[in-house]
């Protein structure tokens, strides 16, 4: 069976890995500015509070992961009031060692392990708009285990690393959007995937991309009259569905034309389309420049 969660993030080929401990004691409260890189933190202990920009405070407790996909600015601190020390994600990544917030030595009052890495397809922005800004899951076991053993393979230079640390990001990226309550996620592919009606439907698109597929075919999919799918589906899913269609078809174009030698002729038949120029039109549309430029391009 197709799996559409597993597809987004084997396009965005999550790679370069870095995590570090991060501790905080006594009155503190630090404010990052956006990032716009994914990025992720497990509490290890203790508790904290963390504000993510246009979402309400969550309080963060041992055994708590968040996952950001984009990572807008965010505050995170204790529960004393504070004035925030502004810092810079991009000045900060390039530290080594622990980070420490408020008071120096002695026992902290919550150990975190912070991390972050990349998304190394140029169609990121497209692919990580499918997916929840903030992912918080709380006790989770597996997602703890993964998340430190990503922290030990980071720290470490065995053999084989960046390949490990690879697969180990597609499973802690899986992990954590699975474990997210579907039905509680903001519009988009896991609120879709939550819905018994509309997930059939999107997989019926990723399986069979190429097909011509009409939103009358699809409803049926759903077992919904066709009026009644398009407002369920971009209810659920915040696109309608022949844009969803759309945006999948050109994400794995621009995935054909990236990794393999496919003529363009047969990039739009796997794709759904009856002909190069009709594909190439859409592209160029899409995505802003022809095919060919884009597969010279990398």
């Amino acid at each position: 069976m197709t799996d559409p969660l597993a597809e987004v993030i084997s396009l965005l080929q999550p790679r370069a890995v870095f995590s570090r401990p991060i501790s905080g004691a006594g009155r503190w409260g630090v404010r990052y500015s956006a990032f716009g890189e994914p990025s992720f933190c497990a509490v290890l202990e203790g508790s904290c509070r963390l504000t993510v920009d246009g979402h309400v405070p969550l309080t963060l407790e041992a055994g708590d992961f968040v996952l950001l996909p984009a990572t807008p600015g965010f505050t995170m601190s204790g529960f004393e009031p504070v004035r925030f020390e502004h810092l810079d994600p991009k000045v900060m990544s390039k530290r080594l060692g622990e980070v420490r917030h408020g008071t120096r030595g002695g026992r902290p009052d919550v150990r975190l392990l912070g991390g972050w890495f990349a998304f190394e397809s140029r169609d990121s922005a497209l692919l990580v708009s499918l997916l929840p800004s903030v992912v918080h899951v709380r006790s989770v076991e597996r997602l703890s285990v993964l998340v430190r053993i990503v922290g030990e393979e980071a720290s470490e230079r065995r053999s084989g690393r960046d390949l490990v640390l690879t697969r180990l990001v597609e499973v802690l990226l899986i992990e954590a959007l699975r474990s997210t309550p579907g039905e509680d996620a903001p519009p988009g592919l896991l609120r879709g995937l939550a819905d018994a009606r509309i997930a059939p439907a999107i997989r019926q698109m990723h399986a069979h991309v190429a097909r011509s597929w009409t939103v009358a075919e699809l409803a049926k999919t759903a077992a919904l009259s066709r009026s009644t799918f398009f407002e369920r589906f971009t209810r659920t899913v915040g696109i309608t569905p022949m844009d969803y269609l759309l945006s999948w078809r050109m994400a794995v174009a621009r995935d054909l034309l990236r990794r393999e030698d496919v003529a363009i002729a047969e990039v739009a038949e796997r794709v759904g389309y009856g002909s190069a120029s009709t594909f190439s039109t859409a592209f160029s549309r899409h995505v802003g420049q022809p095919p060919g430029r884009y597969a010279r391009a990398e």
